[in-house]
């Protein structure tokens, strides 16, 4: 159900056909997080969150039921859209994984990729608590020998480079995700070019856990969860390390962000130049990437597997100044400052496509007309 009647229970990235137009610099948007006061936030116990209605933001009521459909159609477990912090819409399909009963407020689901912006923000935290710094070697955490390379080159990649998928390291491998010393090997100079390589990521959760002194899911939770409500959990998959959560607790995340590491008067993230180093360019390889965060609204972009430069903002139907965590299979949560949005989706794959675009193009075609835009 929406958020108007009963509330059922308690991408892969964001990023689409290439933009005809160019973009100067001084046109590209820098997200500006909302002001604290104007927002909403749920209480970290319990299920109580409120909504608001269509009515009130003279969104078009009309074009609701359409939406809600094309996302039945494409596999689509959870869907949540926040103004301002509270619930606009939140519609759940199909039954939990293991057939027990209907998905809905209470599921889990995993985040995949998208949890790539959940790590992000720990670093940011760690660094700001004195753990580790973004320069410093991945080898000063993790201990040499934790790649096949050098000591001097194993030495040149910092935490930032892995942050920002500027490793150069061999991308080439069997197997992306390998995280074995045998599978990280040298191909480029640290820094020289932008590849969406997915273990040097994956080693972040073991950078996290060695400077903090604590397991991922102790330190997630006691820096982020109990502030905020969020009670999700990392599980092992294969050699990454992946969140799982409901779809409200994904939602939390995303309105966090969206108020500048604000949860009601408390300040939870307190480096706020960090997250607006994270959800802006990082580097000059792919300008639509910050610190595992994927960016609307910049001049040219590269996508997960190949090597190409495309010009134009990555996702031309979607606001400029959308940022977004992206997993596989379509699993968004997407931060648009300038409409007080907030919006995630979880789900099956949309269709046979490796990256999903043509679905999340055709979300936001879809999301225009109710939004009255």
């Amino acid at each position: 159900m929406t958020a108007q009647g009963k509330i059922s229970g308690p991408g892969i990235f964001l990023l689409l056909l290439l933009c005809c137009c160019e973009m100067s610099p001084d046109d590209v948007p820098v997200p500006v997080p909302s002001p604290v006061d104007s927002l909403y936030f749920p209480p970290v116990e319990g299920n109580t969150w409120e909504t608001k209605s269509l009515d009130e933001l003279e969104w078009q009521a009309s074009d609701l039921s359409e939406l809600l459909d094309f996302l039945e159609s494409q596999g689509t477990r959870a869907f949540i859209i926040l103004h301002g912090g509270k619930v606009v819409v939140e519609e759940y399909w199909g039954r939990e994984i293991d057939g027990s009963g209907d998905f809905d407020q209470d599921s889990y689901w995993y985040w995949a990729s998208a949890g790539k912006t959940l790590t992000s923000t720990l670093i940011g935290i760690a660094q700001n608590e004195g753990h580790l710094l973004l320069s410093d070697p991945t080898s000063v955490h993790l201990g040499s020998g934790w790649s096949s390379m050098s000591s001097d080159l194993e030495n040149d990649i910092s935490i930032f480079h892995q942050l920002t998928m500027t490793t150069g390291l061999d991308y080439t491998v069997n197997d992306n995700h390998c995280t074995d010393p045998d599978c990280l090997r040298y191909l480029n100079e640290a820094g020289s070019e932008w590849y969406y390589h997915n273990a040097p990521y994956t080693l972040l959760t073991e950078v996290i856990s060695s400077a903090a002194g604590a397991s991922l899911d102790a330190y997630t939770e006691e820096k982020i969860g109990r502030h905020t409500g969020i009670k999700g959990r990392w599980i092992r998959s294969g050699y990454n390390k992946v969140y799982w959560s409901t779809a409200r607790d994904m939602a939390r995340f995303g309105l966090l962000i969206s108020s500048n590491g604000m949860w009601g008067e408390e300040r939870v993230i307190s480096d706020t130049n960090y997250i607006r180093d994270m959800i802006t360019p990082s580097q000059d390889h792919n300008p639509s990437y910050g610190y595992l965060w994927w960016l609307n609204g910049q001049s040219s972009y590269k996508l997960p597997g190949v090597n190409t430069d495309f010009p134009g903002q990555l996702s031309p139907h979607a606001p400029p100044d959308a940022v977004a965590g992206l997993g596989k299979n379509g699993q968004i949560v997407q931060i648009i400052p300038s409409l007080d949005l907030v919006l995630v989706r979880m789900g099956e794959a949309p269709d046979d496509s490796t990256v999903p675009t043509d679905f999340h193009d055709e979300l936001w075609e879809r999301l225009h007309p109710l939004l009255g835009r």
